[in-house]
């Protein structure tokens, strides 16, 4: 049976021609008709008595791929292609085409393209596309800036982007330099900005020295009398700081220049258990003013002793124990949407177990089936939402702790039995092996282990009925382990992880306490400092970091409420 297209290629029953320069197209107008509004109106309105309907604006060659997936429904979009399609397909109203080529710029996304993209959506709009275009350019926006593309941004373009507190910066020195390079590839037309743009450098969140050092010294801010208020009231911010730090006042840090920008990582910690009860709480710790919140969304069944990990914009729930069985179950928060799944069960319950991401998987390894410490290991491939059994671990481990380095898997110490263990193990995923090396100095149980600059930390936990606070280090060169700066207190079933060069560690117990008692290390100077406290004290909670999300602002503490002055903790 003939298609619709077989009798357009074939000339049968065509209508109307299309005539796009020296090229004519015949079709049938019944078929752009349905598949455009544009070519709907045409054919309604346009007059002619020869059925030749002229269309300018697009080139014969855009025009062919355009009446071709009128006809099939299908598309090929190619780099050269992509920019004049998406602009023809805006013109003529074509959605279809426009979706493609959106998910296509989409997909090839870069630190070079990012901005130009952005601005391409002004011309062609598609606010799917602007909106990643954006969220892209204020997550990398420190990367980006290296490529020359940033220097053609119009004014209030450059305004749009600094103004934003997700503007992902680790210091405001960076968006004043960005200014000034900015102006100096124009300077005769963008001189007379320097006092708008300054006003969008959060300076009360550099210093003094360098707002002496390198604002005011420069030309362009001394000589003009808006810069010099800009400067002046950041310099009245910072000294009210620095004279109240101590007393907390009800004034508000919204819209002054110490505001602080969004977070591009937040910590993430769940569930836990206190006596008979088990939490369904997630609370949320935003490292850049030192805050914890609780988030709206909850578990929406308790869990303790669990793994948690973060992949792809979702946050998933695996394993662990409800006060009533050992789990098997895996759930998933996706992030953007607030949504709760349900994911693929593993082969094994396990509590206490260790979790890890790997090359985009998901490793569930070890655990307590409420029998025996596991040595069983397995894989989870979130495209096709299913386990995979990898190679068993050489120790049955229960209460250990893992960590990626170098495209590896290391798991350390854990309860083999009823006692900790010293022995550590590493897991390649090219020849399915695990191999021991070299033991820990200290027999560790319900610790934390995490990977960092080459190296693999194992933190506080249990020596059989001591809780401890010291902390080592893994050499993979050297195969030997170090000991560092112990922690301000004994912890074990604490949580840990790194963002921006820093550990952070919350919760978990010495026994005779539960922790409220959150601290950071700094593991530069190898040293530890006193954080805020979490509100949640359960044992066996499980935490992971969340990062590069679009809609970060419903996970960060909202800027709008925070105070001018805090209430400095001591240990």
């Amino acid at each position: 049976m003939e298609t619709p297209n077989d009798l357009r290629l074939a000339g049968q029953f065509c209508d109307a021609v299309l005539q796009v320069e020296d090229v004519q197209f015949p079709i049938h107008r019944i078929i752009l008709s349905d598949f455009s509004t544009y070519f709907q109106a045409l054919f309604v309105h346009q007059i002619t008595t020869d059925k030749v309907f002229h269309i300018t604006l697009v080139s014969p060659d855009i025009m062919q791929i355009i009446i071709e997936f009128a006809y099939t429904g299908s598309v090929t979009v190619t780099k050269d292609n992509v920019h004049d399609l998406m602009v023809a397909a805006d013109m003529l109203n074509i959605m279809g085409i426009i979706q493609a080529c959106s998910n296509f710029i989409s997909e090839h996304l870069c630190l070079q393209n990012c901005i130009s993209i952005w601005q391409f959506t002004d011309i062609c709009p598609s606010s799917e596309l602007r909106c990643k275009a954006f969220h892209y350019i204020m997550e990398h926006f420190e990367r980006a800036i290296k490529f020359k593309e940033y220097l053609q941004l119009s004014v209030l373009e450059l305004i749009e982007i600094l103004r934003k507190d997700a503007l992902n910066v680790k210091n405001e020195r960076t968006v004043f330099d960005v200014i000034l390079r900015w102006i100096a590839h124009n300077p005769k037309e963008r001189e007379q900005h320097i006092a708008v743009l300054l006003s969008k450098v959060r300076l009360g969140k550099t210093s003094i020295e360098y707002i002496e050092n390198n604002v005011m010294t420069n030309q362009l801010v001394n000589l003009n009398p808006e810069c010099q208020e800009i400067v002046n009231h950041s310099f009245q911010i910072m000294s009210s700081l620095t004279k109240h730090k101590h007393k907390p006042l009800k004034s508000c840090l919204s819209d002054t220049p110490a505001r602080p920008r969004l977070p591009n990582s937040v910590i993430c910690v769940s569930g836990g258990k206190k006596q008979r009860y088990a939490s369904c709480d997630i609370e949320v710790y935003d490292h850049l003013v030192d805050r914890w919140i609780y988030i709206r969304d909850k578990l929406k069944d308790p869990r303790a002793d669990h793994g948690t990990v973060f992949l792809d914009g979702c946050v998933y729930f695996v394993g662990g124990y409800n006060l009533m069985e050992n789990l098997n179950s895996m759930v998933r928060l996706d992030l953007s949407r607030h949504i709760w799944q349900e994911m693929m069960h593993m082969y094994h319950r396990r509590r206490h177990l260790s979790v890890t991401i790997l090359n985009g998987f998901i490793y569930a390894l070890g655990g307590f089936n409420g029998y025996v410490c596991l040595d069983t290991a397995e894989r989870y491939c979130p495209e096709t939402n299913k386990w995979m059994v990898i190679a068993p671990m050489i120790e049955g481990r229960r209460s250990a702790s893992c960590a990626t380095l170098d495209g590896k898997i290391y798991i350390c110490g854990g309860l083999t039995g009823r006692y900790s263990t010293r022995t550590a193990e590493c897991y390649d995923p090219e020849t399915n092996q695990w191999t021991l090396i070299a033991n820990m100095n200290i027999c560790r149980s319900q610790h934390r282990v995490v990977a960092y600059n080459n190296q693999i930390y194992a933190i506080g936990g249990l020596s059989n009925v001591n809780p401890l606070k010291s902390v080592e280090t893994y050499m993979p060169l050297t195969n030997t382990w170090s000991m560092l700066c112990p922690m301000w207190i004994q912890r074990r079933n604490f949580c840990l992880e790194v963002i921006e060069d820093q550990f952070y560690v919350v919760g978990g117990s010495n026994f005779r306490t539960k922790s409220y008692h959150a601290e950071v290390y700094d593991p530069y100077a190898d040293r530890w400092c006193s954080i805020s406290d979490s509100n949640m004290t359960y044992n066996g909670m499980s935490s992971c970091v969340v990062s590069g999300i679009p809609n970060m602002v419903d996970f960060a503490f909202p800027r709008d409420s925070l105070p001018l002055f805090k209430k400095s903790r001591n240990v």
